[in-house]
């Protein structure tokens, strides 16, 4: 998960109807987060040849009240998935940004000065260009802190998708606390703005304000509803 400063106004114009930007330290962020599926159900069915894949998505991060209840959500930007029946499925059912392009991953245990160290890499071809997203992190997992930087990434229980009518789709994701590991190198090689847009180089061009590696864990995504 790498993490990245951006103006608000980059994402206002993008904020689903009956949320609001969600802040942290007064800050905007996007996330560039790469991940495998593995097991996959849809609708509760695996699908054949569709249940371990790749899937790299670019998001920000919205908060609804409810009730009194405050519920912390992402907003995907754009999802890049390498098969073809994840992304219809996905554009039908939440009306999600899902492209499918060729990916690959790399996973490497190594150790530096006797200490474990763990490198993952997800990579992406749009065109002639191979884009890709790496980390390499170091010693063991830890427990993610309560109201830490890693905290306000991982723990977003809910996802927000426009609708063609410019309605709101709200949809629950659950999955147990992550642990995570010190990211000690991070890198994006990317052509941003073909992939997302102009707007999103110059805070994807910088370096990122955080990044780290989660451990992963079984997940959830349930039925989305259309809110009012």
């Amino acid at each position: 998960m790498l993490n990245y400063e951006i103006d608000p106004a980059v994402l206002a114009p993008r904020v689903p109807r009956g949320t609001v930007l969600d802040l942290f330290d007064g800050k905007a962020l996007v996330s560039i987060v790469g991940f495998r599926f593995l097991a996959t159900r849809i609708f509760g069915i695996p699908v054949p040849f569709h249940r371990n894949f790749e899937e790299v998505n670019l998001r920000f991060y919205v908060r609804r009240e409810e009730n009194g209840v405050v519920k912390r959500g992402v907003v995907f930007i754009q999802e890049i998935v390498p098969r073809r029946a994840i992304s219809a499925i996905a554009r039908i059912a939440y009306n999600e940004n899902y492209r499918r392009l060729p990916m690959g991953h790399c996973i490497e245990h190594t150790s530096v000065d006797g200490q474990p160290r763990l490198s993952v890499e997800y990579s992406w071809r749009l065109g002639l260009r191979l884009n890709r997203i790496k980390v390499a992190a170091a010693g063991k997992p830890h427990e993610i802190a309560e109201g830490s930087a890693e905290a306000f990434i991982a723990e977003h229980y809910w996802g927000y998708a426009v609708q063609p009518n410019g309605a709101s789709m709200e949809y629950h994701v659950s999955h147990p606390r992550w642990r995570a590991w010190k990211v000690v190198d991070a890198e994006l090689d990317a052509d941003v703005a073909a992939l997302y847009g102009a707007e999103f180089a110059a805070a994807l061009g910088r370096a990122p304000a955080s990044a780290f590696l989660a451990e992963g864990s079984p997940v959830a995504v349930y039925a989305g509803k259309i809110m009012t």
